[in-house]
Formats: structure tokens, sequence, C-alpha cells
């Protein structure tokens, strides 16, 4: 649920340039009109009104707001762990508005089912909750149908064979707010789990797979778009033997998730994927845990022990488990790994998870279109101002803009 914000001024903010992302607009004046964009446009095209609030950046960009759509925690709450930590989702919530984030999608990995079915239902009423930061849009399940050799950091004994009852069970128990499932093609009836999956509206996404291309392409034929941290939990590529990754790489139906923090992925896979796919099906996810957002020390992944030691996480067996970096600095790592420019690489976290997820009203600066949209700077690429639905929810400071006030006439 949404808090009612009340009619507000208009307002217009005013940077250097802004990413749409389709395209750059130069000496950008972006004007606000309570939830919407009502106009983008060069600032010669604008009057200052005297009814208009003003907020006039330096040596800054404007972009969408950052859509996360596999992230299992920030700011100390844990995503599995939801009933136990119902009270610091708006920790994460508030963490996220700070990077520039202005929606995401708590992912929660496998555990026994009574622990997951409380975990959906907590985590439904927390989804359905207004938060003070960015907006969750509903909840990822990675797993539990998955194959246990390639388990990553989850605990094996909790990965399951597909079961359509507990589907069933795992959908009423997120009372709507189930939107996506990682699942392992491979795993006998996957294909009617796929369509069992898109008649409730939920986005099958394959992973944690050693599928073959028959097993692939027959849950593409069923439905399936998506796959869940392309390269990381599958077969490395082989110039004979086909598998999931190769499939993802070159089959248009499917768009990919790329985790971009320099340790899940050599620049250069990031590169590869980049030219296989279009730029359309590249998603760009943080797979950030808990401890995102704050310093090293040990924290949960679900039922998993973490240990965080220089920004990188890592259970007590040393196998990488999620991130801790955030989408403000991994989507600047895709024009650095990649060939991308600016506007693609921001595309990638703002505009493609929103087609992925089949959410239209957000991840572009457009007229009609939802006003969420971040403030960086040109020299440090720090979030200055965060805007949700056209309120400001993230201010770094007034020393970073010009604000002249709307003058209210008697």
């Amino acid at each position: 649920m949404e808090k009612n914000l009340g009619v507000r001024k208009r307002t217009l903010f005013i940077a250097d340039y802004c990413l749409t992302p389709l395209k750059v607009v130069d000496q950008c004046a972006l004007l606000r009109d309570n939830e919407r964009i009502l106009a983008i446009g060069g600032v010669s095209a604008f009057t200052r009104d005297k009814d208009v609030d003003i907020y006039e950046f330096e040596n800054a960009y404007i972009t969408p707001g950052f859509i996360d759509s596999h992230i299992h925690g920030a700011g100390g709450f844990d995503s599995s762990r939801a009933v136990a930590q119902a009270g610091m989702f708006s920790a994460m919530s508030m963490t996220l508005v700070q990077r520039g984030v202005t929606s995401f999608v708590p992912t929660m990995v496998p555990d026994n089912r009574d622990t997951m079915i409380a975990n959906l239902e907590a985590l439904g009423r927390l989804c359905s909750e207004f938060q003070p930061g960015a907006e969750p849009l509903g909840i990822h399940m990675e797993g539990p149908f998955l194959n246990r050799l390639k388990a990553g950091s989850m605990v094996q004994n909790d990965i399951k064979e597909i079961d359509f009852g507990l589907v069933r069970e795992f959908i009423a128990a997120a009372s709507g707010k189930l939107i996506k499932m990682t699942f392992a093609p491979e795993l006998e009836k996957s294909d009617k789990l796929v369509e069992l999956l898109i008649e409730n509206h939920i986005l099958p996404s394959m992973g944690h797979s050693i599928a073959d291309d028959k097993s692939t392409l027959r849950a593409i034929d069923a439905g399936a778009r998506c796959v869940t941290h392309l390269f990381n939990g599958m077969p490395p590529l082989h110039q004979r033997d086909q598998s999931l990754t190769s499939v993802a790489l070159t089959d248009e139906r499917v768009a990919i998730e790329l985790i971009l923090d320099g340790m899940h992925l050599n620049p250069r896979m990031v590169d590869l994927a980049c030219r296989c796919k279009p730029i359309d099906k590249v998603v760009g996810i943080s797979d950030a845990i808990q401890a995102a957002g704050l310093p090293d020390g040990h924290y949960t992944l679900g039922a998993t022990e973490i240990v965080v030691k220089n920004g990188t996480s890592r259970t007590t067996k040393g196998i990488l488990a999620g991130t801790t970096q955030l989408l403000d600095r991994s989507w600047r790592e895709l024009t650095s790994y990649s060939h991308m420019k600016d506007t693609s690489a921001a595309a990638c976290v703002t505009m493609n998870p929103t087609a992925t997820l089949n959410l239209h009203d957000r991840g572009i600066l457009q007229p009609g279109k939802r006003a969420d949209f971040a403030v960086f700077s040109k020299e440090t690429n720090l979030p200055l101002m965060t805007v949700r639905r056209g309120e400001i929810v993230y201010n770094a400071g007034p020393e970073n803009y010009l604000h002249t006030e709307s003058v209210q006439e008697n």
C-alpha cells in the first residue's frame, strides 16, 4: 500500500544532462507534476514560473531510478529472514534510495517448507506496506526447484524436486506478491512449472542448473524468458557441449541477468554477454546481501553464515555468496567492462528490468511515466538526490544545488 502523498507543487530539476536512457539530453530540465513526469527537454524550453520549485544542479546528471530485480538484502535486512527481521525492511528500503535505487525485488533462498511459507507471508505483507525509500515490487524465490550440483552458497538439503502442490502453497502464502521464481529447466516437469507460473503472473527464470540445450529450449518454448545471473550457477561455455549458458547467449527470446561486482564475472565475460545479446535483453543486478551498506563482518543469507572481508561476501567454506555492491556502482562497471555507452548501460538497470518484469510505468524519463529518478555527481558518480513517485526521498545536502522556492500568492 502506498502512502497518500497529496497534491504538491510542480518542481523543475535542472542538470548538465539526462540519460533517458534512450538518449542523452544535454542541458536538461525535467518537470515533475505530483507523481508523474510532465515534461523533459533542454532547459531553454522551460520558463521559470514563480509557482514552480526549482532544483538546479551543476556538474550533475539525471537517470531513471534504478530497479534491482535480484537483491537478497541491504542495510542489515535479509529477505530470507523476514519473520525475524521485519522491522529492518525499511532500513533496506532507505539504504537503496541512498544509492539511486527506487524499486527492488527482495529475493529469498531455499529453506525448509515451513520457514519458506512463513517468510513468504511476512515478505508479502512488507511488500504491501508503504516504505520510506525504494519501493518493493514483489518477491523473487531463487529456488527451491534447483539442481543441487549448482547450489552455490545454498543449503543442498533445502533444494527440492518440482512439487506443484508446494508451488501453489507458495503462491497462496505470498498473497499475490510472488512475481519471480528461479528454477532448473532439467528437472522433470519443468515445462509444466513454467506454465503454472505464467498462469499466476510469475516470471519463470532459469538458473542454478546443469541443463543441456534441449532442456533449456523446452523451458523457453513453454514461456521461460529470463536467466538468473548468467555464467554463475551453471556450466561454463564449451565448444561442443551445449547448455543453458550457450542457449541464453544466443536465443533472443531470453533476457539475462549479470552480476557486475567484478568478482563473480571476469570483465571479458561481461563484454562477451553484452555483445551476444540485444542490449534490451541485458539486466544488471546487484545480488546484494544484508551486508550491503554496512561494514565487514559476519552476516547471514538465509540459513547460511556469511563472512564479509574487504567488501567480498563468502560462506565459511569460501564460496562466493552474493555481493555487497549496489547498482550505483555496478552500472558504471558496464561501461568499463564492456563496449556499452552510458545510455545502454543505464538501460540495463532501469528500462530493461521493467520490460522483463512487465512493468511499464517507470524505468524511463518520459512524460506520463512515474517520477522515479536520481541525480548523480559527474565527478564522483555518487547520488546527490533520489526522487520516487515525485517525492524527494534522499537528499545528500543543499550544497549540491541551487534551490528556488515557488512564490505562493495570497
